[in-house]
Order: structure tokens, then sequence, then C-alpha cells
């Protein structure tokens, strides 16, 4: 089977693990497949979770995918700020710990519909550049905001009493691109720990925890899985026209 190949199709759903980024993982199903490999949004390499792969032509259903609303567990540090609002940045800023009273009237405004600046190290392009790349060089640019849903944010446990919380562990059921960098950020802390617990209706349940272990899951079984707004992302035909190249392969292993 030549590289790039339509087939196999399927749909893998993968518990990254800290470490590699979510490049490498596309890269290793590809290899194993040696298909058209893609993703339907990444994870910073220090991030675990649910990552969905496309393999073959199911690349062609990214949009169904790509826009689906996520959830996260993330550990904050609320003493110091780093570059990239996470553990891998370097070191900003250290200040006081914020009182819970200080920390509750500081999360309340960042539920709903949320204007917030897209961490400096991100993929966003500045100028026709990455800004990661222009970061990694040290040269600070005036970041964009972008808004974003977070339908819900939640308060899973604190380390600290109520004079000096050091910590916070948050959950959060976010829309597409949001960045919750950049929720650590307006925190004033950096998240420590990031996991990505579902993608739509995809739990990180379902996932496999290796691309070597990892099962193509049919096409037709997972779209049935999706809203009609979902779906409506991609035309008809188009999925009409993946459904057809994954036939007897629908599901298969590879």
């Amino acid at each position: 089977m030549p590289p790039r190949a339509l087939q196999p199709v399927g749909i893998v759903l993968l518990d990254k693990p800290a470490g590699p980024s979510s490049f490498a993982l596309v890269s290793a199903l590809r290899r194993r497949t040696r298909a058209r490999t893609g993703h339907a949004g990444t994870l910073d390499p220090f991030a675990t979770g649910l990552l969905v792969l496309l393999s073959g032509a199911a690349t062609r259903l990214a949009p169904c995918f790509v826009g689906l609303d996520k959830r996260y567990v993330t550990d904050i540090d609320l003493t110091s700020t780093t570059s990239s609002a996470d553990l891998d940045g370097d070191l900003v800023e250290q200040h006081a710990a914020p009182t819970r009273a200080a920390l509750d009237q500081a999360l309340e405004p960042l539920r709903g519909e949320v204007e917030l600046p897209i961490p400096a190290v991100s993929a966003v392009k500045i100028d026709g550049e990455r800004a990661y790349r222009l970061a990694r060089r040290g040269i600070a640019v005036e970041m964009p905001v972008r808004r974003s849903s977070v339908h819900a944010l939640e308060v899973v446990s604190t380390i600290g009493d109520e004079d000096s919380v050091t910590s916070v562990r948050l959950a959060l059921h976010v829309g597409s691109g949001t960045y919750v960098r950049a929720i650590a950020q307006a925190l004033g802390g950096h998240c420590t720990t990031l996991r990505r617990t579902a993608v739509g209706p995809f739990s990180v349940d379902e996932a496999a925890t290796s691309v070597d272990e990892a099962e193509l899951l049919a096409v037709s079984g997972t779209l049935a899985r999706l809203s009609e707004e979902a779906l409506e992302r991609v035309p008809a035909n188009i999925r009409a026209g993946v459904l057809a190249l994954a036939g007897s392969h629908d599901g298969a292993a590879a």
C-alpha cells in the first residue's frame, strides 16, 4: 500500500501520554497504517488525554470533529506565571497566593462568553510567523484576543487554606478553540497539568493508551454519534464518498 493512501479508513481515539507531541503520534499512526493521517485538534506536549486521529479518507471528515466542545481537568499553580502559561515555560513572575474569596471572584468572569489573549507560545500566526517561533527567539508581541465559550468552570479541589490558595484543580467544559492556558494566565498562574477528558461525545475512557494498541473505529458508527450540526460541517456527498471508501475496511484494524 503506498504512503498516504486513502485506506484503511477509520477513527482512532488515543489517550496521549505526557511528553510526545501530538504530531509525533500522528506520524506513528501513519507509519503503522501507511495511510494519510490527520487529527481533530492537538494537545501540548506536557498535556495528556484524548486525541482524535483520522486515518485514510476519514481525514476529509476533520471539520466534523474539530468544532466539537472539549472537556478538561487542569491543575494551576497560582503563585507564579511562566512564558508559556505551563510548566515548560520560563518563570516570569512570582507572587503571593490569592485567598479563596479572591480566587472565586477571579473565576466568575471566566464563565460564559469570554475574551482572552492567546498565549504567546501557540501556533497562531503573527505577521505571517508562528507565535511560538517568535517567543523562542525572545521577541515580545502583543497577542490577539480570542472569544471563547466556557460552558462550565468548576473548582474540583484546592491546595492551601481560605487565606492562601497555592494551587487549584479545575474541571472545564469549553467550546472549540479555547486555550486552557489562557484561563490559567487570567488567574495569575500557569498550568502544571492538563488532561483532555472528552471531545464531543467521545470520552478518554474509550481511548487506547498506545498507537500500536489502537483500534480503527468504524466511520459509520462514529458519525452516528455526532449531531446534525457537526455532520453538516462536511458536505453530504463527501461524507458519502468517505463511507463508500471505507466499505469492508470500515472499522477493521490495520
